[in-house]
């Protein structure tokens, strides 16, 4: 098991590195789609392991539909004009609003009230169908949708993303390889027994000595203590985020999410941690600090 985690990620990594430094935000867009399908059709096949069946195809065009939004919002980032209008949707003496995150949420909540009002399914499934549709939108699709937000910030918005995925990604694995090796402790019993608090904090100081050691190479020009900031609130998202993917499986009676990727088992299980870490990045970075400030 150890070897294909670790051929996975030796064949991953590059590429997604590749993609974010790289690609436009566009290209990244595409990539965050594909994800999010992947990963909420697992969601949903989670929720039908206990007799809960989705409004997949609404749920996923919605989820789509978040994409969409979260990109224009990046790209009104990219091109205003010191915190005005943005250039790209002016016309003439118009602006043209861009639709945001809770327009979707709106549009969503009206689809799913016709789709419960006029399905033929038994009425037993309405809540469940509502339930599991709506979270797969709140709890994987929306979250994941802001590594867009990041991408999109000027100047430094793709090494923002980078550091979140690369904070992640030393932290579980050194969670992974130091709660193997030296974990007696356990992190959360009923949720995963094999998390160890030996990992969690090798996972803590992991991503604490990724940003120190970014800080010193002033490969990102962002202060410090913000830098470490960030990737202390980014790692403690992380760790919440992957025991929640957790209380799924073990809700779904189930290991593992899926078996696409070798070593780590679904989509799901590979960005649990993804799910919250890049929000509270991407919060970190627009609430409490700013390059403005």
């Amino acid at each position: 098991m150890t070897w294909k985690r670790v051929v996975t990620a030796v064949v991953l990594i590059p590429l997604v590195v590749s993609l974010v430094l790289a690609g436009s935000t566009g290209l990244v867009a595409v990539a965050v789609a594909v994800v999010i399908l992947l990963a909420i059709f697992e969601y949903f096949s989670l929720g039908e392991a206990i007799g809960h069946r989705a409004y997949r195809l609404w749920t996923a065009f919605c989820a789509m539909m978040l994409v969409y939004v979260q990109y224009l919002a990046a790209l009104d980032a990219q091109h205003s004009l010191n915190d005005g209008a943005m250039v790209h949707r002016v016309f003439g003496t118009f602006e043209i609003p861009t639709p945001s995150a809770a327009d979707v949420l709106f549009i969503f909540l009206i689809g799913l009230t016709i789709r419960i009002l006029t399905t033929r399914r038994p009425l037993v499934e309405a809540l469940p169908a509502a339930g599991i549709s709506s979270s797969a939108l709140l709890l994987v699709a929306l979250p994941l949708t802001y590594a867009l937000r990041l991408h999109g910030v000027s100047l430094v918005g793709k090494y923002l993303l980078l550091f979140s995925l690369v904070i992640t990604w030393i932290g579980d694995s050194a969670a992974y390889f130091v709660g193997r090796t030296f974990g007696k402790h356990p992190f959360a019993p009923h949720l995963s027994p094999k998390k160890t608090w030996e990992g969690a904090v090798a996972s803590f100081l992991g991503s604490i000595l990724i940003a120190i050691a970014l800080a010193a190479s002033n490969l990102v020009n962002i202060v410090a203590i913000h830098l470490i900031g960030m990737a202390a609130a980014g790692n403690i998202a992380g760790q919440i985020g992957d025991l929640l993917e957790s209380a799924y499986k073990r809700s779904a009676g189930v290991k593992d999410s899926g078996t696409l990727l070798p070593g780590h088992g679904g989509v799901l299980d590979r960005i649990d941690a993804l799910i919250l870490a890049i929000p509270v990045v991407w919060y970190y970075w627009s609430w409490i600090y700013s390059p403005r400030a």
